[in-house]
C-alpha cells in the first residue's frame, strides 16, 4: 500500500510538472462561477483562481449555464465551422475543442456567445458609442495653374518694327514700367508730328483769330485722342520711336519679339504672369461636392516638395461636371512668394469640411460594411455579442456617424469583429443545418 501511495504521488508530480510547462489560457473562479481573469488572482474568500490550460478537455471550461444547471447541451459542433457534430465532447484534427450548442441558444437567435478565453485569444476590443463632432477631410488631385487675374500681354495697338530688344529671354523676371523693347511705327511718327505742329501753331496764333485757334486745338485734340487709343503718352519717344514697357511685375512666360520683327496692330509680343499667387484646380468627386464651400481651408502638397505643405483657401466651385470622371473643378488660391510652385505641377488638395452638430459615433472599424448591409457588433455581457444592423451617416477623423441601430453608451466591438461576424453567420447557418439533428445524436 505504501508503495502504491508513493507511485501515485510521483505520477501526480509528473502531471503537475507537465502542466506547468504550458502557460494557462486564463484563470477561473474556484467556485465555478462565470468570473475569469487573464492573470493569477484570488476571490473574496482568499482562494486562488484555477488556471485553465489549452489542453484541458471541453468540459474543463464550465459555462455559466452548465454551472447553474439550467440549460442542456444538445450537441457539440466543429470549431472551424465544418458541418460536423458530436454528441460528446471531442477535439478536431488540430486539437481544438468542439463548441457546445445549448438548448437555450434557440431563445437568443443571432446572439454570438464566446468563452472568455476565446475572447482573449481573438483579441476582441470594445469601445462605447459616444457623441462627437465629425470633421471630414476631402482629398482631391489637381494641377497648379496661373492666376488668370495676374496675366498681362504686351500687344501694341499700332503697326511697326522692333528696332532693339531689351528683354530677350523667356522666364526673365521684369518689373512694372521696365523697358522691354524699342519699336518704330510710321503711324506713331505721323501722330507725333501732328501733335507737335498743332501745339506750336496754337502758341503762335493771335488771340483775336479765334477760328484759327479753334482749328489748331482740334488737330491737337485728335492727335491726343490717337495717343490715348494706343495707350501711350505723346511725351514718350520721338521720331516715331517708342519703348514698350512691362505692364505688371512678373515673369515673361511667352516671347514672340525678336530684333527686326515687323508686327501688326494687336500682335502679342510678350506674355507676362505674376506668380506670387497661383491656383490649384482640383478635381473633386461628385459625391463630395456637397461638403465643399468657398472660404474653406485647404492644404496643398506636391511631389516636388514632399516635406512641405502649402496653405490656401477654396475660392470657387466651377459650375460644370465632367461626365467621364464625374468630378468638378474646385479652385484653391494660395500665395507663392518664393515661386516654388510651377504651373502644371501635379498637386494634392486636402479640403477641411465644416464641422456639423454633435452626433452618435463609433470608430470606423466597428462598422462591418458588405455593401448590402451595415452591421455593428454590440456587447451584451458575459461573452455575448449581438450583430445589429445600423444606418451610417458621414465619416471623418476615424469615426462614423450612427443614425440608427446603436445608442450612446452601448459598447461595440472595434477589434476582431469580422471574426465574430463570421461566427454569427456560421451560427445561423448551423442552426438551420442541425435543426433536424437535435434529437438524432445517440
Amino acid at each position: 500500500m505504501k508503495f502504491l501511495s508513493l507511485l501515485a504521488g510521483a505520477i501526480g508530480l509528473i502531471a503537475i510538472s507537465a502542466t506547468a510547462q504550458t502557460p494557462p489560457l486564463y484563470y477561473q473562479d474556484p467556485s465555478g462561477k462565470p468570473f475569469y481573469s487573464a492573470t493569477p488572482k484570488k476571490d473574496a474568500q482568499g482562494r486562488a483562481f484555477v488556471p485553465v490550460y489549452s489542453d484541458a478537455p471541453a468540459t474543463a471550461q464550465p459555462d455559466q449555464r452548465q454551472a447553474g444547471g439550467k440549460d442542456k447541451i444538445l450537441f457539440y459542433r466543429n470549431p472551424m465551422g465544418l458541418p460536423d457534430t458530436s454528441p460528446v465532447p471531442k477535439k478536431d484534427s488540430m486539437g481544438m475543442d468542439y463548441i457546445p450548442v445549448y438548448q437555450g441558444d434557440a431563445a437568443e437567435a443571432g446572439i454570438v456567445k464566446i468563452a472568455p478565453g476565446r475572447i482573449q485569444q481573438l483579441g476582441v476590443r470594445t469601445e462605447a458609442a459616444s457623441t462627437r463632432t465629425i470633421t471630414r477631410s476631402i482629398r482631391a488631385v489637381g494641377t497648379v495653374a496661373l492666376d488668370e487675374r495676374r496675366i498681362a500681354v504686351v500687344a501694341p495697338r499700332f503697326e511697326g518694327w522692333i528696332t532693339k530688344l531689351l528683354v530677350n529671354t523667356t522666364g526673365q523676371p521684369v518689373r512694372k514700367g521696365e523697358p522691354l523693347a524699342e519699336v518704330y511705327g510710321p503711324d506713331l511718327l505721323l501722330a507725333q508730328q501732328e501733335y507737335r505742329i498743332a501745339r506750336d501753331a496754337t502758341g503762335r496764333v493771335d488771340e483775336g483769330d479765334m477760328m484759327v485757334r479753334r482749328n489748331t486745338n482740334t488737330i491737337a485734340d485728335a492727335a491726343l485722342a490717337r495717343f490715348r487709343n494706343w495707350g501711350i503718352s505723346p511725351a514718350l519717344g520721338k521720331d516715331g520711336r517708342l519703348a514698350l514697357t512691362a505692364p505688371i511685375d512678373g515673369i515673361v512666360m511667352e516671347k514672340q519679339a525678336v530684333d527686326g520683327l515687323h508686327f501688326a496692330a494687336g500682335d502679342m509680343l510678350y506674355r507676362i504672369a505674376d506668380l506670387s499667387t497661383v491656383w490649384v484646380l482640383a478635381d473633386v468627386f461628385e459625391q463630395d461636392l456637397g461638403s465643399v464651400r468657398p472660404g474653406q481651408d485647404a492644404k496643398i502638397t506636391v511631389t516636388a516638395y514632399p516635406d512641405r505643405a502649402f496653405s490656401g483657401k477654396v475660392a470657387f466651385i466651377y459650375p460644370a461636371i465632367n461626365k467621364e470622371t464625374r468630378t468638378a473643378k474646385v479652385r484653391v488660391e494660395l500665395p507663392n512668394p518664393d515661386l516654388a510652385l510651377k504651373t502644371d505641377m501635379y498637386a494634392t488638395a486636402e479640403i477641411t469640411a465644416p464641422a456639423g452638430p454633435s452626433v452618435v459615433t463609433v470608430p470606423d472599424s466597428a462598422v462591418l460594411d458588405s455593401g448590402a448591409r451595415q452591421v455593428a457588433l454590440v456587447e451584451r455581457g458575459e461573452g455575448r455579442f449581438e450583430p445589429r444592423p445600423v444606418k451610417v451617416g458621414q465619416r471623418g477623423g476615424g469615426y462614423a456617424e450612427i443614425r440608427e441601430g446603436v445608442s450612446v453608451g452601448e459598447k461595440v466591438v472595434v477589434g476582431a469583429n469580422f471574426l465574430i461576424d463570421a461566427e454569427s453567420n456560421l451560427r445561423s447557418a448551423l442552426q438551420a443545418f442541425t435543426a433536424p439533428m437535435q434529437g438524432a445524436p445517440k
